[in-house]
């Protein structure tokens, strides 16, 4: 059966990675859910956060054909329930529905939002949260006129003790 995995992937070296990475999930056809990249707690590292949909077996075998034919520094591949996993989104919505409407307020108290910016024909909020929560909300601010959004991909931490440094020393 198939389930998501959070791929945690340090490396140096960006665009061969990515390049490598995407020949290989084409190759085996890996359904990939979420991808983010950014630094890392290493100078000139990077850590990789890629959600996939596999079956646990693909998953440990991905992560070891990662780090060995890919070369990397290492590739953890974790259940969801071992990290710690947020997205965030912004929405712009009218912002004379969200001047007037009392049910906005009632749903500033149920989700966590914050305003970013204020303009007269727009406002944009920003949630953070798990992504059925950015989901659930979105569905929300559609019955408010929800003009645009965008949410981003996971960033995660995995539920241990121990850093990426303490493992490379």
């Amino acid at each position: 059966m198939k389930n998501e995995f959070t791929l945690t992937i340090y490396s140096e070296d960006q665009l061969r990675l990515i390049n490598r990475l995407t020949s290989m999930f084409l190759r085996k056809q890996v359904e990939v859910l979420s991808l983010n990249m950014s630094v890392c707690e290493i100078d000139k590292m990077y850590r990789y956060t890629i959600v996939i949909r596999e079956t646990l077996d693909q998953a440990r075998n991905l992560a070891a054909q990662i780090e060995k034919i890919i070369e990397v520094y290492k590739c953890h591949f974790n259940w969801n329930e071992e990290t710690v996993f947020r997205q965030i989104a912004l929405f712009k919505i009218p912002t004379e529905l969200f001047m007037t409407e009392t049910k906005m307020e009632s749903l500033r108290k149920i989700n966590d939002f914050k305003i970013s910016e204020i303009h007269k024909e727009y406002t944009i909020i920003e949630a953070t949260g798990a992504e059925e929560e950015i989901n659930s909300f979105t569905e929300k601010l559609r019955f408010f006129g929800l003009i645009e959004f965008v949410k981003s991909s996971r960033i995660a931490l995995i539920k241990t003790k121990e850093g990426f440094c303490e493992e490379i020393e």
